[in-house]
């Protein structure tokens, strides 16, 4: 990783990269590869924090001794009626979580984690999404665009998916997948400075 690089983002996602870029910041992408897998009884928010920290963790645990950048981690998960949706195993899967998100509003929660050293911290975003009616064809024509397969929920707003979305009552961002004012204040807290200095 070059020098001028500020963090490691653990995560291969290219939206999360697309997101730090937006705001100026430099990164690194690492592997950070963790069973994701809910433990029994888990509650939503507590599942996307622990997998945020594990994470970074992981991304934190693979650097080589001595480099001390912070590492940057994220989690989302989709929640309607209490119903943790994940990443669709396959098209059946996909459209059983889009029936469910048809007509109706659901929760999306995305942790972010920073890790600094010894310092740990983790921000929660919560939005709410509300979806119009959506066709059992139309369900079907969307799977084939390729979007729901590797998103929580088994749609992409930042794509083709923006199409069921009727109303959004949160963070764009923190529905891609990294809320960037949450982001923003995790990095501050690191000595990351945003934006940039006036030239005198």
């Amino acid at each position: 990783m070059d020098a001028e690089h500020q963090i490691y983002l653990a995560s291969r996602s290219p939206r999360r990269g697309e997101l730090l870029t937006q705001i100026g910041v430099r990164f690194a992408a690492i592997a950070a590869d963790i069973d994701e897998a809910r433990r029994p009884d888990e509650p939503p928010h507590a599942y996307v924090r622990r997998v945020a920290l594990e994470k970074g963790r992981a991304g934190r645990a693979s650097l080589p001794a001595g480099d001390d950048r912070p590492v940057l981690a994220a989690d989302t998960a989709v929640i309607r009626a209490d119903v943790l949706l994940g990443k669709p195993r396959d098209r059946e899967d996909a459209a059983r979580m889009l029936r469910l998100l048809s007509g109706r509003t659901h929760r999306v929660l995305t942790a972010v984690a920073l890790i600094a050293g010894a310092r740990e911290w983790v921000e929660i975003s919560e939005s709410r999404v509300t979806f119009r009616l959506i066709g059992e064809e139309e369900i079907q024509r969307y799977w084939h665009t390729g979007e729901p397969l590797d998103k929580a929920g088994g749609y992409g707003i930042q794509g083709h998916g923006a199409l069921f979305v009727a109303a959004l009552d949160g963070s764009y961002s923190g529905v891609m997948g990294l809320p960037l004012f949450e982001t923003g204040r995790l990095l501050e807290r690191a000595g990351i400075e945003l934006l940039p200095a006036q030239a005198v």
